[in-house]
């Protein structure tokens, strides 16, 4: 990443987070953590005196928690903000509060009891960081990013033989949501009809909270949603979303694509349809890309 970097404040009630989400980002030399508040009011007199490229909230804090203080902050002077809170890992409902009242990521609170653990939660958050700094709000300008080359089909499976197998029937949608773009997802299945063409969608969250994301959604829409399971046929009406950290790999089945969350790399970044959805063979399918930036 060139030019200036990314100004980083922390709020968390915890000391010891607090100073391992310093030390994880510091490690970066594209991102500097400026400072770090224990609560809401202490973050208040940081903001007024300078305002950070991105915010780092922890949910549960004492004398005001961070949804609350994430809507003061969208209502007033609106900055890119990631929860981040071991709630995550639950699917709380405040999560998706947070969301709703103007959140671009939510992250799990970093893991320490094992090296490996702690090297996924520092590339996680630094990763987040990163694409929140790009987020759109209000007028605000993205930040350039560099995107590493990620995986296709060709990785998985050798490439279809041309002629050997007939176009698909069905048509499917494939839609690639990366941070950010949660609640512009929920408008857009809010609107489809129950008889939509199936929807397969890769979205970039925590793991074990996209079944509890499914659930929400479901409850919203006239299309059905659930978290992609291994053998799901994807159906008109229906929409699969990718387990959290996961592609999809969509396998032909006669006229029907099934999704294959299980085979494909954990580390997920949605970047464009051939890093996000890979298809053996390539079907009629639009992938469209939403993000903070779109």
């Amino acid at each position: 990443m060139s030019g200036k970097p990314i100004r980083v404040l922390i709020v968390d009630d915890s000391a010891s987070v607090r100073q391992i989400l310093t030390s994880i980002l510091n490690e970066d030399p594209g991102i500097v953590v400026t400072g770090a508040a224990a609560d809401p009011f202490a973050a208040a007199r940081r903001l007024q005196e300078e305002l950070p490229d991105v915010m780092i909230l922890d949910v549960e804090m004492p004398r005001m928690d961070g949804v609350t203080f994430l809507r003061k902050i969208m209502s007033q002077r609106p900055i890119p903000v990631i929860i981040c809170s071991t709630l995550t890992e639950d699917g709380s409902k405040a999560l998706f509060d947070a969301l709703e009242a103007g959140a671009v990521d939510v992250v799990p609170k970093p893991r320490i009891d094992t090296r490996q653990y702690l090297q996924e939660s520092a590339t996680r958050m630094r990763d987040s960081v990163k694409a929140a700094a790009q987020a759109r709000l209000r007028g605000a300008r993205p930040r350039p990013i560099q995107v590493d080359r990620k995986l296709t089909a060709d990785v998985i499976l050798p490439p279809p033989v041309a002629g050997r197998l007939k176009a698909a029937t069905d048509r499917i949608v494939c839609i690639g949501v990366s941070t950010g773009g949660t609640e512009t997802l929920r408008e857009i299945l809010e609107v489809l009809p129950a008889d939509a063409p199936g929807v397969v969608i890769v979205q970039h969250m925590p793991e074990k909270f996209t079944a509890a994301f499914a659930r929400r959604l479901d409850g919203l829409c006239a299309v059905n949603v659930k978290e992609a399971e291994d053998g799901d046929p994807v159906l008109a009406g229906g929409v699969l979303i990718a387990p959290g950290g996961r592609h999809l790999l969509l396998q032909r089945t006669g006229a029907h694509y099934t999704p294959s969350p299980s085979r494909m790399d954990r580390r997920c970044r949605v970047t464009g349809p051939p890093s996000t959805f890979c298809f053996a063979p390539p079907p009629r399918t639009p992938a469209p890309m939403l993000s903070a930036s779109s």
